[in-house]
Protein backbone atom coordinates (compact mmCIF):
# COMPACT_ATOMS: atom_id res chain seq x y z
CA UNK A 1 0.00 0.00 0.00
CA UNK A 2 1.11 3.30 -0.59
CA UNK A 3 1.15 6.31 1.89
CA UNK A 4 1.09 9.44 0.92
CA UNK A 5 2.35 12.31 3.09
CA UNK A 6 3.56 15.71 4.27
CA UNK A 7 7.55 15.89 3.43
CA UNK A 8 10.02 16.41 5.95
CA UNK A 9 13.04 17.96 5.67
CA UNK A 10 14.78 13.94 6.14
CA UNK A 11 13.25 12.96 2.78
CA UNK A 12 15.57 15.38 0.80
CA UNK A 13 17.71 12.39 0.28
CA UNK A 14 15.01 10.02 -1.30
CA UNK A 15 13.56 12.82 -3.44
CA UNK A 16 16.54 13.60 -4.77
CA UNK A 17 17.14 9.88 -6.00
CA UNK A 18 13.81 9.75 -7.37
CA UNK A 19 14.17 13.42 -9.04
CA UNK A 20 17.33 11.74 -10.69
CA UNK A 21 15.97 8.75 -12.09
CA UNK A 22 13.58 11.10 -13.70
CA UNK A 23 15.80 13.18 -15.42
CA UNK A 24 17.53 9.98 -16.30
CA UNK A 25 14.96 9.39 -18.67
CA UNK A 26 15.39 12.24 -21.00
CA UNK A 27 17.72 12.63 -23.33
CA UNK A 28 20.05 16.35 -22.21
CA UNK A 29 18.40 16.32 -18.28
CA UNK A 30 20.66 17.00 -16.29
CA UNK A 31 20.81 16.69 -12.46
CA UNK A 32 23.04 18.24 -9.93
CA UNK A 33 22.06 18.30 -6.31
CA UNK A 34 24.41 20.74 -5.21
CA UNK A 35 24.54 23.16 -8.09
CA UNK A 36 20.64 23.35 -8.80
CA UNK A 37 18.83 21.73 -5.94
CA UNK A 38 20.12 22.89 -2.45
CA UNK A 39 16.53 23.39 -1.30
CA UNK A 40 16.44 19.31 -0.75
CA UNK A 41 18.91 20.09 2.14
CA UNK A 42 15.71 21.35 3.76
CA UNK A 43 13.10 20.42 1.69
CA UNK A 44 10.11 21.11 4.07
CA UNK A 45 11.41 24.24 5.01
CA UNK A 46 11.92 25.26 1.62
CA UNK A 47 8.12 24.97 1.07
CA UNK A 48 6.88 26.68 4.25
CA UNK A 49 5.49 28.81 5.75
CA UNK A 50 3.17 29.48 2.58
CA UNK A 51 3.39 26.22 1.01
CA UNK A 52 4.06 22.08 1.69
CA UNK A 53 4.87 19.39 -0.51
CA UNK A 54 3.52 15.83 -0.10
CA UNK A 55 5.56 12.25 -0.64
CA UNK A 56 4.31 9.30 -1.83
CA UNK A 57 5.56 5.80 0.13
CA UNK A 58 5.41 2.62 -0.76
CA UNK A 59 5.02 -0.10 1.52
CA UNK A 60 9.19 -0.36 1.42
CA UNK A 61 9.31 2.91 2.94
CA UNK A 62 10.68 4.17 -0.64
CA UNK A 63 9.36 7.44 -1.98
CA UNK A 64 8.33 7.14 -5.49
CA UNK A 65 6.38 10.04 -5.83
CA UNK A 66 6.15 13.99 -4.58
CA UNK A 67 4.30 17.14 -5.64
CA UNK A 68 4.52 20.41 -4.02
CA UNK A 69 2.83 23.57 -3.56
CA UNK A 70 3.78 27.16 -3.00
CA UNK A 71 1.65 30.36 -2.30
CA UNK A 72 2.47 33.86 -3.83
CA UNK A 73 2.71 36.67 -1.19
CA UNK A 74 -0.85 37.60 -1.02
CA UNK A 75 -2.08 33.95 -1.26
CA UNK A 76 -4.17 34.13 -4.58
CA UNK A 77 -1.66 32.52 -6.85
CA UNK A 78 -0.10 28.87 -5.92
CA UNK A 79 2.56 26.81 -8.13
CA UNK A 80 3.07 22.74 -8.09
CA UNK A 81 6.41 22.44 -7.85
CA UNK A 82 8.43 19.08 -7.57
CA UNK A 83 6.02 16.91 -9.48
CA UNK A 84 7.69 13.75 -9.84
CA UNK A 85 6.59 10.51 -9.70
CA UNK A 86 8.81 7.29 -10.08
CA UNK A 87 8.07 5.14 -13.86
CA UNK A 88 6.88 1.94 -11.74
CA UNK A 89 4.35 3.78 -10.30
CA UNK A 90 2.51 5.52 -13.19
CA UNK A 91 -0.92 4.89 -14.86
CA UNK A 92 -1.85 3.85 -11.12
CA UNK A 93 -3.62 7.06 -10.09
CA UNK A 94 -0.59 8.09 -7.43
CA UNK A 95 0.14 11.22 -9.34
CA UNK A 96 -3.59 12.33 -9.24
CA UNK A 97 -3.82 10.92 -5.14
CA UNK A 98 -0.65 13.37 -4.72
CA UNK A 99 -2.26 16.09 -6.77
CA UNK A 100 -5.67 15.61 -4.60
CA UNK A 101 -4.14 15.93 -1.48
CA UNK A 102 -2.83 18.66 -2.76
CA UNK A 103 -5.79 20.76 -3.81
CA UNK A 104 -7.86 19.88 -0.63
CA UNK A 105 -4.69 20.74 1.10
CA UNK A 106 -5.08 24.17 -1.13
CA UNK A 107 -8.72 24.84 -0.81
CA UNK A 108 -8.64 24.56 2.83
CA UNK A 109 -5.39 26.64 3.44
CA UNK A 110 -6.21 29.32 1.51
CA UNK A 111 -9.52 29.55 0.00
CA UNK A 112 -8.77 33.19 -1.51
CA UNK A 113 -6.66 31.31 -4.07
CA UNK A 114 -7.97 32.02 -7.33
CA UNK A 115 -5.44 29.86 -9.56
CA UNK A 116 -3.23 27.16 -9.94
CA UNK A 117 0.01 27.25 -12.09
CA UNK A 118 2.59 25.31 -13.28
CA UNK A 119 6.08 25.58 -15.12
CA UNK A 120 7.45 21.99 -17.06
CA UNK A 121 10.13 21.30 -19.16
CA UNK A 122 9.54 20.68 -22.75
CA UNK A 123 10.56 16.70 -22.56
CA UNK A 124 8.05 15.66 -20.34
CA UNK A 125 5.17 15.29 -22.42
CA UNK A 126 3.66 12.89 -20.72
CA UNK A 127 3.39 15.01 -17.77
CA UNK A 128 1.60 17.53 -20.31
CA UNK A 129 -0.78 15.34 -21.25
CA UNK A 130 -1.36 14.15 -17.45
CA UNK A 131 -2.20 18.10 -16.36
CA UNK A 132 -4.55 18.46 -19.09
CA UNK A 133 -6.28 15.36 -17.87
CA UNK A 134 -6.54 17.11 -14.38
CA UNK A 135 -8.14 20.27 -15.82
CA UNK A 136 -4.82 22.46 -16.82
CA UNK A 137 -4.39 24.62 -19.60
CA UNK A 138 -1.35 25.62 -21.19
CA UNK A 139 -1.05 29.42 -21.56
CA UNK A 140 1.09 29.52 -24.31
CA UNK A 141 3.58 31.23 -21.90
CA UNK A 142 7.09 29.28 -22.85
CA UNK A 143 10.45 30.61 -20.93
CA UNK A 144 14.39 29.63 -21.10
CA UNK A 145 16.07 28.63 -17.78
CA UNK A 146 19.64 29.41 -17.38
CA UNK A 147 20.05 25.49 -16.22
CA UNK A 148 22.51 22.95 -16.68
CA UNK A 149 20.22 21.20 -19.28
CA UNK A 150 19.07 24.20 -20.85
CA UNK A 151 15.52 23.49 -20.42
CA UNK A 152 12.47 25.48 -22.26
CA UNK A 153 9.31 24.94 -20.28
CA UNK A 154 5.82 25.62 -20.77
CA UNK A 155 3.39 27.18 -18.69
CA UNK A 156 -0.13 25.76 -17.47
CA UNK A 157 -2.87 26.96 -15.31
CA UNK A 158 -6.56 26.34 -13.74
CA UNK A 159 -8.72 27.33 -11.37
CA UNK A 160 -8.23 25.54 -7.71
CA UNK A 161 -11.55 24.24 -7.41
CA UNK A 162 -11.56 23.36 -11.43
CA UNK A 163 -8.42 20.67 -10.97
CA UNK A 164 -9.17 17.02 -11.06
CA UNK A 165 -13.13 18.20 -11.48
CA UNK A 166 -13.73 15.28 -13.99
CA UNK A 167 -12.14 12.59 -12.22
CA UNK A 168 -12.14 13.86 -8.25
CA UNK A 169 -14.96 11.09 -7.03
CA UNK A 170 -13.02 8.35 -8.29
CA UNK A 171 -10.02 9.39 -5.81
CA UNK A 172 -11.96 9.31 -2.98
Amino acid sequence: MTEIRLATNHDGDQISDLIAKVFAEYPGCVFDRAAEFPELDAIADDFAPLGAIWVAENAEGQIIGCLGIKLSDDQTVAELHKVYLDKSSRGQGLAQRLLSRARDWLLAQYPACQELVLWTDTRFVVGHHFYRKCGFIETGQTRILDDLSKSAELAFRAEPATVLAATYNNLH
